[in-house]
């Protein structure tokens, strides 16, 4: 009995010495979307809607028509840094933001991608905003300043 015991241990041994680099070699391998986890990666284009040519299209845009900017764009028109720390991208719009919606104009929104499902530009002082608006979402942002 002392040997059949003997050989299953040695067996297992061996499973459990063969697994150790299969095993060692998934660690480090997770998407890292825990909390805290991958808290700097809004620089990653492929999460982005917009692109730089979106971007770079809008701001021509908005400095050709400096002069006379619908409200939600005007110079004058810009949030407190309390506010601005809150419009984040994939965050919820809270309601002191949604008070300053205003929509997007049609030649700026033309040079923009087609907004998807639930989705519309809209104008959040000096902003442009992908926002979802079922959810109050946002998807995207574009700084025009």
């Amino acid at each position: 009995m002392k040997f059949a015991n003997s050989i299953i241990a040695g067996v297992l041994g061996l499973f459990l010495v063969a697994a150790i680099p299969t095993i060692a070699a998934g660690q480090g391998n997770s998407q890292g979307h825990g909390k805290g986890h991958n808290k700097h990666n809004d620089e990653d284009q492929s999460e982005h809607y917009y692109n730089q040519h979106h971007e770079a299209s809008a701001r021509a845009w908005y400095s050709q028509n400096e002069s006379h900017l619908p409200p939600g764009l005007a110079k004058k028109d810009r949030l407190p840094p309390g506010l601005e720390k809150q419009l984040v991208r994939r965050g919820t719009l809270p309601p002191g933001l949604q008070k300053r919606i205003q929509p997007c104009p049609v030649e700026l929104e033309r040079l923009l991608p087609p907004p998807p499902p639930d989705c519309a530009h809209v104008l959040i002082s000096g902003h442009v905003v992908l926002l979802n608006r079922r959810t109050n979402l946002v998807v995207d942002i574009l700084t025009l300043r």
